[in-house]
């Protein structure tokens, strides 16, 4: 019996001296003591890249194409990190400016994941790219005062692409769906790691030496430069430039990134106000007057981007859609699909029978299908209208606020799957052109039962 309680009698004295060199150092976060084994932290992040890390990269190369590409990306992603570890395990906190340029190397890979599946839209391995553009920002949690949640924030965020890939392939290519089952277990581990030696925020070490100024250079910065104020007609900053500074101010906002979010009032709720179930508009609030200090001072003028409707292999492409009411895609056949992207304002209509509809990053927006064969997907938007006028299986709902979905007679035994959503309605239909309105359950209860937990809808008086 004791040989089997050492390995945790081990453990819960690392945690205990632990604890005992943070309350010492003075700081719950940002810095620990040597005596808090940097080491080990190194060592625990070296096994994760060598343990389902590399596992998950194996299968990547092997399936080839954009998503080996990708990967090698990740890979130099996670390297960046590592380097940046191994500075914070033996050198003291520095200056903010001085953390900033050690972390160009994390930031510039980052950004090189994320821009591969921009410039990749195109790609039959698009939700592979995507599963990847949306959790790699996970490697910002060293600038993160609560990093482990906001590690499985990040990793969630690609859940519903990779619930797509496993639908996808589960009956076709083995390798895919191994895929997507090792990043879940690579971003399981990866949450579990911060959460061990990151509990509250990168560790600095108190009684190491001074850090670089910069990722591979060594003592004081360069004075910096005289400012100089371009003539009118000089070329605008460099986007690379741009995109750095503005993730680093992302990132120092820790978690007031989420204070400027608007909320709802109760009076702005379908399920709470009955007077607007008959509407799809919900009345905004008055604007609030905005002064500035200056008024000579323009706000930089936001690039639109050019609208897309053109069918890409087997894939109808509708992007970047304003205010356009009358998009109909008519020549279809059942091995296409569409895939609707950042739509503002706008109806499509997809006449005959589609492979499968996916709505993603749209606001506002309507989709009319005549037939459907694998399913609708409806992701990452905000006031959703969706019709099909004949069959439809399954219709998937993920990070969507304000959905409402017609069904047709023959589409009423349809699997409707939501997850982190709200106002989801179903609109069934009861003959003579009338339908019945269904909410979608948003909360669960569960109970432990002796075997297993048990979940089902919690009902909440409005």
């Amino acid at each position: 019996m004791a040989a089997e309680l050492a390995p945790l009698v081990s453990r819960l004295e690392k945690v205990a001296d632990r604890l005992e060199n943070v309350a010492n150092s003075g700081s719950v976060g940002g810095a620990h003591s040597a005596g808090v084994e940097a080491k080990e932290y190194l060592d625990a992040y070296d096994t994760f890249l060598a343990g389902k890390f590399k596992q998950w990269t194996d299968l990547g190369k092997k399936i080839g194409g954009d998503v080996r590409e990708q990967t090698g990306l990740v890979e130099k992603a996670f390297q960046a990190q590592r380097a940046f570890l191994s500075v914070s395990a033996t050198c003291k906190k520095p200056s903010t400016k001085a953390e900033e340029n050690l972390l160009v190397p994390t930031v510039e890979a980052l950004k090189a994941v994320q821009d591969y599946r921009e410039g990749h839209r195109a790609s039959k391995l698009f939700n592979h790219l995507s599963a990847l553009h949306e959790a790699i920002p996970m490697l910002a949690w060293v600038k993160v005062t609560k990093p482990a949640p906001y590690v499985k924030e990040m990793s969630d965020a690609a859940q519903f692409y990779i619930n797509r890939v496993l639908k996808d392939y589960k009956d076709t290519d083995k390798t895919h769906v191994e895929w997507a089952r090792a990043f879940k277990d690579v971003a399981t581990d990866f949450h579990l790691y911060v959460k061990d030696f990151h509990v509250a925020g990168l560790y600095w070490n108190t009684e190491g030496g001074d850090a670089p100024t910069s990722a591979g250079v060594a003592g004081p910065p360069p004075p910096p430069p005289p400012a100089v104020v371009p003539p009118s007609d000089a070329p605008a900053e460099s986007t690379d430039k741009v995109d750095k500074s503005g993730l680093f101010a992302e990132l120092n906002k820790g978690s007031a990134i989420t204070s400027g979010l608007k909320k709802v009032t109760k009076d702005q709720m379908t399920h709470k106000n009955p007077a607007l179930r008959g509407s799809s508009v919900v009345k905004a609030a008055d604007k609030p007057t905005v002064t500035t200090a200056s008024t000579d001072k323009k706000p930089a003028a936001q690039v639109q981007a050019q609208p897309v409707l053109k069918l890409q292999g087997k894939k109808w492409i509708v992007e970047h859609q304003v205010g356009n009411k009358e998009i109909v895609i008519s020549d279809t056949n059942m091995k296409q699909s569409v895939y609707m992207y950042k739509c503002v304002n706008s109806t499509v209509q997809v006449k005959g029978k589609i492979n499968n509809v996916t709505v993603d990053n749209c606001k506002k927006t309507a989709v009319v299908v005549d037939e459907c064969i694998a399913g609708l997907d409806i992701g990452n938007s905000q006031s959703i209208q969706a019709q099909v006028m004949g069959k439809l299986s399954l219709v998937s709902i993920d990070k969507t606020d304000g959905c409402q979905v017609y069904l047709s007679k023959d589409s009423v035994n349809a699997v409707i799957v939501s997850a982190k959503s709200s106002e989801m309605n179903i609109m069934v239909p009861q003959g003579d052109g009338d339908f019945a309105e269904v909410a979608l359950p948003e909360q669960f209860r569960s109970k432990w039962n002796g075997k297993t937990m048990v979940t089902e809808p919690s009902e909440i008086a409005g």
